[in-house]
């Protein structure tokens, strides 16, 4: 993958004069479309956080119906329900992982054309995320929560289903 050839479909010299003013026109444009990135995920990870506190909260509120006599069958609905929403939310915060990643190479791309490159300076004062105590990568901690949630259903699952019936069959 070459994103300098992929990026530059004709020269400076071929644009013309108003080659510098158009790229960074271009330039702003694709920085705030990287910023909405950013601003759908946050949307998305909102939502699958407040599905999911929901889920626990359900869980709990059902718990004290089960003490006066309740049914709570569907639990393991609600548990499985949980655990398809996790998976779905990490390959959601992954996706857009991978999409801020492609953004951000081509910004450092552009970068290259301009006089200053604030990004790619930003991204080397953090050591590009490879040292935690400069810079601990949000993703890395975005990417636990769903599978702190996706414990959390697995605990109600494992926990109402009826093992004694498997003990029996054996």
């Amino acid at each position: 993958m070459d994103i300098e050839k992929d990026l530059c479909s004709v020269n400076k010299e071929e644009y013309g004069d108003s080659y510098n003013p158009h790229l960074l026109e271009i330039y702003k444009t694709y920085v705030e479309m990287a910023d909405r990135i950013s601003t759908r995920r946050q949307s998305a990870n909102s939502f699958f956080l407040s599905i999911n506190t929901a889920l626990v909260a359900l869980v709990g509120y059902v718990q004290l119906g089960q003490k006066t006599g309740q049914s709570t069958d569907f639990y393991w609905i609600v548990s499985l329900a949980g655990m398809a929403l996790c998976y779905t939310w990490y390959r959601l915060i992954k996706s857009y992982k991978d999409l801020n990643s492609g953004k951000f190479k081509v910004i450092h791309e552009i970068e290259r054309r301009l006089p200053i490159s604030p990004y790619d300076a930003e991204w080397e004062a953090l050591g590009r995320g490879k040292d935690a105590k400069l810079y601990l990568p949000f993703t890395k901690v975005e990417m636990a929560v769903p599978w702190i949630f996706f414990s959390l259903h697995s605990v109600v699952l494992l926990r109402v289903i009826p093992w004694g019936l498997f003990v029996r069959c054996l």
